[in-house]
C-alpha cells in the first residue's frame, strides 16, 4: 500500500531517528562547557614528536599526535617545573610547586610529597562546575588517606599513585621488603569518589609493559559512557611512559627496529590516535578541548635516550631541556588551526585558563601564579598574558626567565647534579644561544637586562614571604 503523502515526511523523520548513528545525539560538552581530554606524558622531551622535529628522526612517525598541532596550536615555549611532583602540582593547582610545599607555621618542606587536601585542583574546579571527572594513569601527588585522586576532585581513578621507577623493585633480587616502612611495592590502584582506594596487581616490569594500553582503554570506555550524558567531562590520561623503565607493550616490542624508546613512541602515537578517533566517532570533536603535553623534559638518567631538540640538558636541571616540553591544543572553531607561537606559557596557566573558559570561580584565599591565557590561545591576541617564569629545583630558587632572557643564580653539573654557587649570575639570551653555552658578558651592552630579571625575582620572593602556606590536616 502506498504511503499517504501527508505522512511521508513524518515517516522519513522517524526512519532517520531509528537509524541515525549514536554521535547525532551526543550531549556531553558544549560551547560554554567543553569536554576536556588532557593527555600528559611522563619525562618526555621537547623534540620527541614530529612537529617538534622528532617523529621519523626519532625512529617512529607520530601522525596522530601531530594532527593535534595541525588542527590547533603548537607552543614552542611552554614551561614546566624541573621535577615530576612540583610540575604536576603546578598544573593541577595553578600555583608554583614551592607554594604547595610551604607550611603555614614553619619553613618549606624538604622533599614534601604531593599536595595537601587544602589545595584546590583542576578536577575539583571542574567538578564544582558540573563536570564528571576521571584520571587514568599516574597521579604522584599524594599516596595517603585523603590525598588520592578521588579525594581531590576525580570521580574515578585507575592507575599508580607513585613513580614508575618503582617497577624495578619487584624484579630486583636485592630488594629487602622490611628495610623501611615505605619501601613497599607499588600496586595498581582504583577508586571511585567516596571509596577507599583498592590495591590490585603489583606494579612490576610485566605490568609496566601493559599499563599504558590499559589506561588508554579505560579512558576510551569513560568517554563512551559519558558521551550521551548531560554532563561535560574531564579525562586526564596520564601516561606512565617515557619515564624509566621504558618498556614497550609486547605488541610493540621490536616494532620500529630502533629500540624500546622508538617502540614506545610508536605505541603512544597509536594510543592517542585511538582516543582522537573515539572523540570523532561520537561526534564530540567540536565540543572537546584536547591537550597533549608533558610534566618534564627527558629523563636525567644516562642512556635514557630522550631528546630535547635544541635545548640543553634534561629534567632536574635549570636548563631549557628540563623546562620546555611539547604543548599542543585543539578546539575546533575556537582555537585557530595550524598556529605556532614562541610566546611564553607555564603549566600554572592551565587552571585559570580552563576556569575562565567554563565560567568557574577560583578560590580567593590563596595566591595563584597562573594567568588566564584564553585570549592568547584563541588567537584574539598574538601575545601571551605572561612574560616571565621563576625556576626552582626542589625548594631551591635557581633563577628566572623574562621574555627571551634567562638569569641563573646557580648553575648545575649535568653529570653529578652538583649545584655550583657563583659570584655572579649567568645571563643567557635564548634566541641567540638556545643551548645556553656561553653566558652574556654583563659588562657589555646587555647590562640593562639585569633590571627586569631581578625585578621578577624580587616580586616573586616578596609574594612567597607573604604566602601563609597550605594548611595540612
Amino acid at each position: 500500500m502506498p504511503i499517504d503523502k501527508r505522512f511521508a515526511g513524518l515517516f522519513i523523520c522517524l526512519l532517520f531517528i531509528t537509524t541515525a548513528p549514536v554521535s547525532v545525539f551526543a550531549a556531553a560538552g558544549s560551547e560554554d562547557k567543553p569536554n576536556i581530554v588532557l593527555i600528559l606524558m611522563d619525562n618526555f622531551g621537547w623534540g620527541e614528536i614530529g612537529v617538534y622535529g622528532g617523529g621519523v628522526m626519532r625512529g617512529a612517525p607520530t601522525p596522530n599526535i601531530d594532527s593535534i598541532a595541525h588542527e590547533g596550536l603548537r607552543l614552542t615555549n611552554y614551561n614546566v617545573e624541573a621535577e615530576c611532583v612540583p610540575s604536576r602540582a603546578s598544573m593541577m593547582t595553578g600555583r608554583y610547586g614551592i607554594r604547595t610545599r610551604k607550611r603555614p607555621d614553619g619553613p618549606t618542606r624538604g622533599t614534601w610529597y604531593g599536595i595537601t587536601q587544602w589545595e584546590e585542583t583542576l578536577a575539583e574546579v571542574l567538578s564544582d562546575s558540573g563536570y564528571t571527572t576521571a584520571l587514568f594513569g599516574k597521579w604522584h601527588l599524594g599516596d595517603t588517606e585523603g590525598r588520592f585522586p578521588t579525594d581531590q576532585g576525580f570521580d574515578e581513578w585507575i592507575g599508580i599513585p607513585r613513580s614508575s621507577d618503582r617497577a624495578f623493585w619487584p624484579d630486583s633480587n636485592s630488594f629487602t621488603p622490611d628495610s623501611h616502612p615505605d619501601a613497599v611495592f607499588t600496586h595498581v590502584m582504583s577508586a571511585k569518589r567516596g571509596e577507599i582506594p583498592q590495591e590490585h596487581e603489583v606494579y612490576d616490569r610485566e605490568k609496566r609493559r601493559v599499563i599504558d594500553r590499559e589506561i588508554t582503554d579505560q579512558s576510551i570506555d569513560f568517554i563512551r559512557r559519558k558521551a550521551e550524558g548531560e554532563q561535560p567531562f574531564l579525562v586526564f590520561l596520564s601516561y606512565t611512559q617515557t619515564h624509566e623503565p621504558v618498556d614497550p607493550h609486547p605488541d610493540y616490542y621490536g616494532r620500529t627496529g630502533h629500540g624500546s624508546f622508538a617502540d614506545v613512541l610508536a605505541q603512544t602515537d597509536d594510543y592517542v590516535g585511538e582516543v582522537l578517533e573515539t572523540i570523532e566517532e561520537l561526534g564530540l570533536t567540536k565540543n572537546t578541548i584536547v591537550i597533549f603535553t608533558a610534566d618534564n623534559g627527558r629523563e636525567g638518567v644516562p642512556r635514557s635516550f630522550g631528546f630535547t631538540g635544541p635545548w640543553r640538558s634534561g629534567m632536574f636541571s635549570p636548563y631549557e631541556g628540563s623546562l620546555r616540553v611539547p604543548f599542543l591544543v585543539r578546539w575546533p572553531d575556537k582555537i585557530p588551526a595550524q598556529r605556532v607561537s614562541n610566546e611564553m606559557m607555564h603549566a600554572t596557566d592551565l587552571l585559570p585558563t580552563i576556569a575562565n573558559v567554563i565560567g568557574a570561580e577560583l578560590p580567593t584565599d590563596r595566591v595563584y601564579d597562573g594567568v588566564d591565557q584564553t585570549e592568547f590561545l584563541m588567537g584574539k591576541t598574538e601575545k601571551s598574558a605572561r612574560e616571565s617564569v621563576v625556576i626552582y629545583i626542589g625548594n631551591v630558587l635557581f633563577g628566572v626567565k623574562w621574555r627571551n632572557w634567562k638569569l641563573l643564580l646557580r648553575e648545575m653539573d649535568e653529570d653529578t647534579y652538583a649545584i655550583r654557587e657563583m659570584a655572579y649570575p649567568s645571563i643567557y639570551n635564548l634566541i641567540v644561544d638556545p643551548k645556553e653555552e656561553v653566558p652574556e658578558l654583563n659588562y657589555l651592552n646587555d647590562t640593562w637586562v639585569d633590571f627586569p630579571l631581578y625585578q621578577v625575582l624580587e616580586d616573586h620572593e616578596a609574594s612567597i614571604a607573604e604566602d601563609q602556606g597550605a594548611p595540612d590536616p
